[in-house]
């Protein structure tokens, strides 16, 4: 038969052969070669597996990889861009669709909003919170710059605002919080000082109006600098911070089992006697169960490994990766990147039980690091597409494959690591991959007109992926959501 190099006749058609690693829609082995129109697109190509004779599935939108990219084009275009007969054979790996994150609402704050989180169903606060967790009360979580924590309703109505300074919260800005449980928060800031709250919730005589109380039941001394990352574990009762002053804690919410404070990191213990206050009156007075002194320079995050809250991994602007044994306090190895580390989200394998660690650099780039000492090569991938600093991580709720990223750039990036290219000469060794989509920060005045490819100059401090949504955190002192829309296949 007679080769057709550059364009495809009427008609033309594609022998594909179907793949893919999700185990759930397997085709049978013989269904899996099929002769395809060649000017389909993924539309066709998700009808064709979606259909009576394929899958037999309920409309499941499909994206397709080629060769490690995703396909954007016709079959026949994709023949021709890389020089391909129309009598060539294409492996597709086929993928259920990251759906696109749509603008949907933003909260408004008084300064800008320092960190995010999401409490639900599905959530990990959710699951640690068991049967107290009531289905379809989900809540939002904001710190802020102005020092206040406050907790949102689904459909943005502030529940509950944290007491200041002089009633017994921060002192200073809050640069990170987290959800414990449904009752239950932890939030650390440039006071140096990690504080744990108890949360309540009151309906209305006519259940129409919810208020809510955020009570300080326990305050966390240990470092010398700003606490700028915080990591909870709700289940085991455990957290860890990052700190400016190189240190990575690791304390407990327990009020019976935490250590006593060092005393010269109390607040007032360095006035006279005659001026020295107490942050608060009733709030219990605490210590870490460890502080490791291990950076040389600031920690920007630390975190659980996701299947072995005995093991943690941090990362500093000293361009180190660390694996801590926290039965032992003990750094087990160390890896060194080519730049400062700023953020830091880790990524649970099915295929192996060590996570993949994605660190945000100050080199406007996301690497992923395999944190096993026997490791032969610090970097597995680059994430390459922002054009400012990556502050923020976050993995995907529905897969090991996906992650978001918050940028000084003013953008949220979310990528799909099963996407990947060489890297050309110039980015160096190992693999790229590129951002699915761009999320850019609404316009000031709250228009659904999308801001400028450099964000509108808005930076991005915080980002949370959950079910319900991508959920982030700026300088334009808003929490912005975006949630994913059903898309046709």
């Amino acid at each position: 038969m007679e080769q057709h190099t550059a364009v495809a006749e009427h008609g033309a058609q594609v022998k594909v052969t179907f793949t893919t690693t999700e185990e759930d829609i397997q085709l049978p082995e013989g269904k899996r070669q099929l002769l395809v129109p060649a000017d389909i697109r993924r539309y066709g190509l998700s009808r064709i597996l979606n259909s009576e004779s394929m899958l037999d599935t309920a409309s499941i939108p499909f994206d397709f990889l080629v060769n490690g990219s995703f396909l954007h084009t016709s079959l026949e275009d994709y023949l021709k861009a890389n020089g391909l007969s129309i009598e060539s054979s294409i492996t597709l790996q086929y993928v259920r669709s990251l759906i696109p994150p749509v603008y949907e609402a933003s909260f408004e704050h008084d300064d800008w909003v320092s960190a995010v989180d999401v409490l639900s169903a599905t959530s990990a606060a959710g699951r640690w919170s068991g049967d107290s967790f009531q289905r379809g009360q989900d809540r939002i979580l904001s710190a802020s710059y102005d020092g206040l924590l406050r907790i949102w309703s689904a459909s943005g109505h502030v529940i509950a605002t944290s007491p200041s300074g002089s009633h017994g919260g921060h002192t200073a800005s809050i640069r990170a919080a987290k959800f414990l449980s449904s009752t239950q928060i932890a939030s650390a800031g440039m006071d140096r000082t990690v504080r744990v709250w108890k949360y309540s919730e009151h309906s209305s005589a006519g259940g129409d109006h919810v208020s809510g109380d955020l009570k300080p039941t326990l305050e966390l001394y240990g470092h010398a600098g700003s606490i700028d990352s915080l990591e909870v574990d709700g289940q085991s009762k455990r957290m860890l911070t990052a700190s400016a002053d190189g240190a990575v804690g690791f304390w407990t919410t327990s009020k019976t089992t935490a250590p006593e404070p060092d005393a010269t990191l109390l607040p007032g213990a360095h006035t006279s006697k005659r001026r020295k206050v107490s942050s608060s009156v009733t709030t219990a007075q605490r210590g870490p169960l460890a502080m490791m002194n291990i950076h040389s320079a600031p920690a920007s995050a630390a975190v659980f490994d996701p299947r072995d809250r005995t093991v943690a991994y941090s990362v500093s602007q000293d361009h180190t990766v660390r694996t801590i044994d926290l039965t032992t306090n003990v750094v087990v190895s160390t890896l060194t990147t080519s730049h400062p580390l700023l953020s830091l989200c880790a990524l649970a394998r099915s295929s192996s039980s060590a996570p993949l660690l994605a660190a945000g650099t100050s080199a406007r780039h996301v690497t992923l690091v395999d944190p096993r000492s026997s490791a032969t090569t610090t970097s597995v991938m680059t994430l390459r597409g922002h054009t400012n600093k990556v502050v923020g991580l976050a993995p995907s709720p529905d897969n090991e494959y996906s992650l978001v990223s918050a940028s000084h750039d003013g953008t949220c990036r979310v990528w799909d690591l099963r996407s990947v290219r060489p890297a050309t000469k110039d980015e160096g060794l190992g693999s790229v991959s590129e951002p699915v989509y761009v999320i850019d920060r609404e316009s000031r005045q709250g228009s659904k007109k999308k801001a400028t490819a450099a964000g509108d100059g808005c930076k991005v401090f915080s980002v949370a992926w959950d079910k319900l949504g991508i959920f982030s955190a700026g300088e334009d002192k808003k929490i912005q959501i975006n949630r994913g829309k059903d898309v046709a296949v």
